[in-house]
């Protein structure tokens, strides 16, 4: 057993949950199972980190599945889970409301405690599963049979990804779930342990705790599901948040310290701050600001950069030139964010014909072209050419184009509300309160070590 460094056992004085803590949401689950139980519809199980003791002190997410019949179709599992988890969130308070995965479920705010209520077909495997929530219930045996004596490595791990912005699967993150962590921690034996082996890892590493895969997987970090053997629970994690983590794991074993359990502070910016960004940077930051799709994030963020992407390239075909891009999405809007090396470019543009030796498409590019007042067609190189008007000399009036800037490839949702409008704000005016520290992390690009070192 690998002996608990001095820091380490003052940081999980600070994860684990007091007793008062537990004892009142473990109170709270005890009435939502027995209220499940009474309505005789559905089998009650609390699942997620709380069922399996490895939740951090604070983090108060309850999450009350409502197993029923495999044998219901998909329409009446969601309009009796749906009843169900009304009636058993009325029972216990009024603040709850309609939320959306795969299918509807019920999120609840019970004394203090955020809880969701989630319909799933009461399986007999993993692999027979009907949704992917079905699966959920099944992580959580696994895990609760396995975990014992390592509970306090998965809270030392779940704090130092979250310090180095690498926790969370969802796509915004791309980073390491809840239950990664549990798994990595089990398959390694504890978190140094675990670390010395991340140290070494490389693009498409294994592992596979029951040596069971039924199919390969693409991503860079393959963690077989012990429960399911045809899924990847690190499908999520992109190759930079893999490579953080292993540069991370590198720091900490050649210098452990608290600093890399040390919450984060949002970075913000003010708007005269980023002022003096762009000045000193002598680039042209633009923005593209319009209302967030009404759907969950699961279902927006890969349109967004989907759409982020297509807009890049509309501004580098048309020579502006890119130095870097990212998205944001915040409940009522969303942005694009752009840092060019040129806004402004001259009136014409070279337009490129075909080589003298291709008779045929010469002889129609050069009739096409010879009565037009403009310089050529000329010959370079042995092909035709000649300068043409540029359609658009300023990366705002480009950006501002409703005709060009809808032709680009978005997602359907992004599409949707770009149709609706969007506003173009360029240098110091794209600051806006909500987007504060998204734009001061666009600016403030640093791996999560040097971040960490930084702060020392």
């Amino acid at each position: 057993m690998v002996k608990r460094l001095r820091h380490e056992d003052v940081v999980l004085a600070s994860l684990r949950p007091t007793k008062e803590e537990r004892d009142h949401v473990c109170s709270i689950a005890r009435r939502l199972l027995k209220i499940i139980a009474e309505s005789k519809k559905a089998e009650g199980m609390v699942v997620g980190s709380i069922a399996r003791n490895t939740w951090v002190h604070g983090d108060r997410d309850l999450d009350v599945f409502m197993l029923f019949d495999p044998t219901l179709s998909r329409e009446e599992l969601e309009d009796q889970g749906l009843a169900l988890a009304r009636s058993v969130a009325r029972a216990c308070t009024d603040t709850f409301h309609e939320k959306y995965a795969e299918h509807p479920y019920i999120n609840a705010t019970i004394d203090d405690v955020d809880v969701d209520l989630v319909p799933c077909y009461n399986v007999s495997s993993a692999t027979k599963i009907q949704s992917a929530v079905d699966r959920t219930p099944f992580h959580t045996r696994y895990i609760t049979d396995k975990i014992n004596g390592l509970i306090d490595d998965v809270l030392l791990l779940k704090r130092f990804t979250k310090t180095g912005g690498i926790y969370g699967s969802d796509q915004m993150t791309e980073g390491f779930s809840g239950y990664l962590c549990e798994l990595l921690v089990l398959h390694y034996g504890g978190f140094t342990p675990l670390l010395q082996a991340a140290a070494t890892w490389r693009p498409q590493t294994v592992i596979d705790i029951e040596r069971h895969a039924a199919r390969e997987f693409p991503e860079p970090l393959v963690v077989i599901d012990p429960v399911d053997p045809r899924r990847n629970v690190a499908a999520a994690v992109s190759l930079d948040k893999m490579a953080g983590f292993v540069e991370l794991a590198r720091g900490y074993l050649e210098s452990p310290s608290e600093a890399f359990f040390a919450y984060p502070p949002e970075r913000c910016i003010l708007k005269k701050e980023l002022s003096a960004v762009i000045r000193q940077r002598k680039t042209f930051v633009y923005a593209i600001v319009f209302s967030t799709p009404p759907y969950i994030p699961e279902v927006v963020v890969p349109q967004l950069k989907r759409s982020l992407l297509s807009v890049r390239e509309l501004l580098e075909r048309n020579g502006f030139a890119v130095h870097h891009a990212h998205y944001h999405m915040q409940p009522e809007q969303c942005m694009f964010l752009f840092e060019l090396l040129v806004k402004e470019l001259p009136a014409i543009r070279r337009h490129a014909g075909p080589p003298i030796w291709n008779r045929v498409n010469a002889d129609k590019f050069r009739e096409k072209h010879v009565a037009e007042r403009a310089t050529g067609p000329y010959i370079d190189d042995g092909r035709y050419e000649m300068e043409v008007p540029r359609e658009f000399t300023t990366a705002k009036s480009l950006l501002s184009s409703r005709e060009v800037l809808l032709n680009a490839s978005h997602g359907k949702h992004v599409r949707q509300s770009l149709e609706n409008g969007w506003t173009v704000l360029e240098g110091p005016d794209c600051w806006q309160k909500e987007f504060a520290p998204f734009l001061a992390g666009f600016f403030d690009r640093l791996s999560p070590l040097v971040r960490i070192l930084r702060k020392r």
